[in-house]
């Protein structure tokens, strides 16, 4: 897999999915532009130690070259610059992958619209789908002056996970499912330019923030399965990153145009593993663990 003389734009790569994404795009050879807002002068209101200036060193040391940009994806000028910067410097963009969020401190589990925080809920939904259309507005026009360009739009959950499973509260459950209908909808306007859009799901992610709460690393993460046993099928942000670059390299990436895809699922089609050598697939556990379920409550054995 090479994507040597490609240029990448991962917005929203300062932690997690974001970050795995860009490291792997940069192991492909992909020169690779990592946004956020979070540098080592300023920090977010998530006050998180990493930063996009690490992200970047860490796209380098993977075997690309990579670049931090401080960008707030609600902020349409500071997109615009983004955008004309990658236009200056590299005349070109070949992928773009929207993952922007920056709602964990925002959602309140389990409560309809009318319990839940308004303007939390609120700035939720900003920060998950006009970040989304903001950036895709500014950065499109460039990435479609060359056929074979690639959009991926990151959210939770397949769409057919999603379509029969509430996610938590009415905003949580709009912002996650939109992101998926977006790819789609953009998906309709890139065919007609040689272009293909998908939308991605992780699965369980050993995010720093994830790992962190259960007071465990990446190089332990299995001791947290003492504690919640469902764990053991959590993966790392370079699943996805991985999943991603397959979907870059793959010249006939254009059959997936439209669709919603997970980590695991492609990692099915393009035989990778992640960094332990495990091949979790997230989403089809949970459905056959639900189903599973059900049969033992239809039998009497829970």
């Amino acid at each position: 897999m090479s994507l040597h003389g490609k240029v990448a734009l991962v917005a929203g790569a300062t932690r997690g999915a974001g970050r795995g994404i860009a490291v792997e795009l940069g192991a492909a050879g992909a020169t690779v532009y990592v946004t956020g807002r979070t540098t080592r002068s300023q920090q977010s209101e998530y006050e998180r130690p990493e930063t996009i200036e690490e992200t970047a060193e860490l796209v380098t040391a993977a075997g690309g070259t990579g670049i931090a940009v401080q960008v707030d994806h609600l902020v349409s000028s500071e997109v615009k610059a983004l955008v004309e910067r990658i236009r200056g410097e590299q005349g070109r963009l070949d992928i773009l992958v929207n993952d922007i969020w920056g709602g964990e401190k925002l959602f309140e589990w389990d409560k309809p619209v009318w319990d839940h925080d308004l303007d939390k809920g609120l700035r939720m939904l900003r920060l998950a789908i006009d970040t989304h259309l903001i950036t895709a507005h500014h950065a499109l026009p460039l990435m479609i002056e060359r056929p074979g360009g690639l959009l991926v739009e990151v959210t939770d959950g397949t769409a057919e996970y999603n379509a029969t499973h509430y996610r938590l509260s009415p905003f949580y459950d709009l912002c996650k499912t939109s992101v998926t209908r977006m790819a789609w909808a953009h998906a309709k306007d890139l065919e007609k330019h040689g272009a293909t859009s998908v939308s991605i799901t992780p699965g369980w992610l050993r995010s720093e923030m994830m790992l962190d709460a259960f007071q465990v690393t990446e190089a332990n993460w299995r001791d947290a399965t003492k504690f919640q046993p469902h764990f053991v099928i959590s993966e790392s942000p370079h699943f996805v990153g991985r999943a991603v670059a397959a979907l870059a390299s793959d010249p006939d990436r254009a059959r997936w145009n439209g669709q919603s895809v997970s980590s695991g699922q492609l990692a099915k089609v393009y035989q990778f593993n992640d960094l332990d050598g495990s091949r979790p697939d997230c989403w089809r556990y949970m459905v056959e663990v639900q189903e599973a379920g059900k049969a033992a409550d239809a039998t009497g054995y829970r």
